[in-house]
């Protein structure tokens, strides 16, 4: 048995070095402001302490503070200085790019999901945090770049050629880890959406974007099931359900095209109001909000018109 708290016991830094290198981006997070500088922990490496330096906010003259950097916010920095002895960590903001910025995030969102997997592992199986990434994550991470991908093999079959380089690891932190890996880390479907008005003002109208809006179905294929849906007249909602963002954004605009031939040879039009996208549970939230009140609107008016009437008789 450990002496460790459960708290310090499943606390540790995502990689082996416990200090990042110069020139090296990482992720913090804002813990308070100063006349100096920003005072940050760094994410990766077990929240050890660092400093923004005033200087190294931005590459424009600072006119306010809190418009560049706020409390409790996540920014991606680069790393200046290292004084491991004394634990002095400088850092930059405005040395890092756009192009930086979305490559630190992608990988400490796959760190942070990977430390999830061992935190969870290293809890159920009564070790240290820090035991277990010597003796899985950080092979890993050695032998694959990054131990993420290594996990993503696992959900392809690969389990025992993953884990050869992790010949410490017992077969009941491994069955524990395969297991809590495919329950967490096993591809979600991703809802791609598009936003179109359809409009005819020809003899065929109603028929005609009706007809229109069945060819935009028919593009539909087994991975990217399509569907339609009013919003409110001339306003229509196309979604597909996919594993594949890539593919359902590419089916999606095909279905488009498909409409707008078929509305256009009807004498109508197609106005792509929102470009085929992956989106995100608020924004369909919002979407599902709107259609509701738009629903109850038009329940209201039918009720007006039925109250007319019996006036009217």
């Amino acid at each position: 048995m450990t002496s460790f708290s459960d708290s310090k016991r499943l606390e540790c830094r995502f990689y082996e070095e416990p200090f990042p290198e110069l020139e090296s981006l990482v992720m913090v997070n804002v813990r308070n402001i100063a006349e100096m500088g920003a005072y940050v922990t760094l994410l990766e490496y077990n929240n050890i302490e660092g400093m923004i330096l005033l200087s190294e906010l931005s590459r424009r003259r600072i006119r306010s503070i809190n418009k560049l950097i706020r409390v409790n916010r996540n920014e991606v920095v680069m790393v200046l200085r290292v004084d491991k002895e004394k634990g002095y960590i400088d850092l930059s903001k405005r040395r890092v790019s756009a192009e930086d910025v979305a490559k630190c995030e992608e990988r400490y969102n796959k760190a942070k999901a990977v430390h999830r997997v061992m935190r969870h592992v290293a809890d159920r199986c009564g070790q240290t945090l820090e035991e277990l990434y010597q003796i899985v994550g950080w092979p890993l991470y050695k032998k694959y770049g990054h131990a993420y991908d290594a996990f993503k093999l696992c959900l392809s079959g690969e389990t025992e050629d993953v884990f050869e380089a992790c010949p410490g690891m017992d077969t009941e932190t491994k069955a524990c880890l395969t297991d809590y890996v495919k329950k967490k880390l096993s591809p979600q479907p991703i809802k791609v959406r598009a936003d179109i008005e359809v409009t005819c003002f020809t003899y065929e109208g109603i028929n005609a974007i009706r007809e229109a809006l069945l060819k935009g179905q028919e593009a539909s294929i087994d991975d990217c099931p399509i569907q339609i849906k009013l919003i409110a007249p001339p306003m229509y909602v196309m979604t597909t359900m996919t594993l594949d963002k890539d593919l359902g954004i590419q089916t999606l605009t095909a279905a488009i095209a498909a409409v707008a031939d078929m509305i256009l040879i009807k004498g109508g039009k197609i106005d792509v109001k929102m470009a085929p996208k992956a989106v995100s549970a608020r924004e369909e939230t919002e979407l599902q909000a709107m259609m509701d009140r738009l629903a109850a609107e038009n329940a209201e008016q039918d009720g007006d018109d039925d109250e007319d009437e019996q006036d009217d008789s």
